[in-house]
């Protein structure tokens, strides 16, 4: 019994230190919630502004630019996928994971052959395991990303699709992140960013058509423009909605994990009470048997 009741302090004095490191991680993660879904929220006027730009440009200009024509040249579809640096945040990088192979799958279904281009740790290390070929990898920033690593990207992702053919270029791209909806709801989301996908140009039935336009010094130009700051803009929205999410999920789950751990810790010690009660109990009836062996 004695040997028992060790075990149970043990186990409670390791479960009370993860309880401390759970409880800690929540609190970081409860910190720093504010300034990132401040961060996405700020940025998302901005793309919604370079995007009407670049639908205007697009629509109202009969022109055939390279970065919003489909090309027939290569089967190769570029993906880039967001993920966190640390676990520790729930079903959070399992699920934007799980939206990324569906996507690899489609793709691979439609005879296209998808380009890996990976941000944050925990994905790098699922398709490192996997013997996956990435193109380019990201890591060090997911929880506060930088604009900087969003230029880095979209650079990358930019210079791909305006690549030749041998030089392996790509026909798509997609981004494959986690929408931040709320503190207790984030989806992962897949957003195909190139070739553009003009979706302002249409008029609503009983309003007004759209204004011309003249561009200055040329619609090329003006796309010239435009498109790398649209793509830097929506990858660096993703990258700050990715954020959010991923620490409303891990502030989820320490808040679970340390709940689950106050009642491990209340049934351990529940356990070693007992083991401790029948331990006093076995040496009473020790003694008692002992004191009417010497009295006989």
């Amino acid at each position: 019994m004695g040997g028992q009741q060790r075990v149970y302090k043990q186990r409670i004095r390791s479960t009370q230190t993860l309880k401390k490191v759970f409880r800690a991680m929540e609190l970081i993660a409860a910190s720093r919630i504010g300034r990132a879904r401040r961060l996405a929220e700020q940025a998302a006027p901005y793309t919604r502004a370079l995007t009407r730009s670049v639908s205007a440009v697009a629509t109202h200009a009969t022109i055939e630019h390279p970065l919003t024509s489909e090309r027939t040249d290569t089967n190769r579809a570029a993906i880039l996928v967001i993920t966190a640096d640390r676990g520790m945040a729930g079903s959070y990088n399992a699920s934007v994971l799980r939206e990324a192979e569906r996507l690899q799958a489609r793709l691979t279904e439609e005879g296209k052959d998808p380009q890996l281009y990976v941000s944050g740790r925990r994905g790098i290390g699922f398709y490192q395991f996997r013997g996956r070929p990435m193109v380019r990898t990201w890591s060090g920033t997911s929880d506060a990303p930088e604009f900087t690593t969003a230029d880095e990207m979209a650079t990358a992702l930019l210079e791909a699709f305006q690549a030749d053919v041998e030089d392996g270029g790509v026909s798509e791209i997609h981004v494959v992140y986690t929408r931040f909806l709320s503190m207790v709801r984030q989806e992962p989301r897949v957003v195909r960013i190139l070739p553009l996908e003009v979706v302002d140009g249409v008029t609503p039935v009983g309003e007004d058509p759209l204004p011309l336009y003249d561009f200055e010094p040329s619609p090329e130009k003006v796309l010239d423009g435009l498109l790398p700051r649209y793509i830097e803009a929506r990858i660096y929205t993703a990258l700050l909605q990715a954020a959010a999410s991923e620490l409303a999920s891990r502030q989820r789950a320490m808040h679970t994990a340390t709940d689950n751990a106050e009642d491990l810790i209340r049934t351990y010690t529940r356990l070693a009470n007992t083991a401790r009660q029948a331990e006093i109990t076995q040496e009473i009836s020790e003694i008692v048997s002992g004191a009417d062996a010497l009295a006989s």
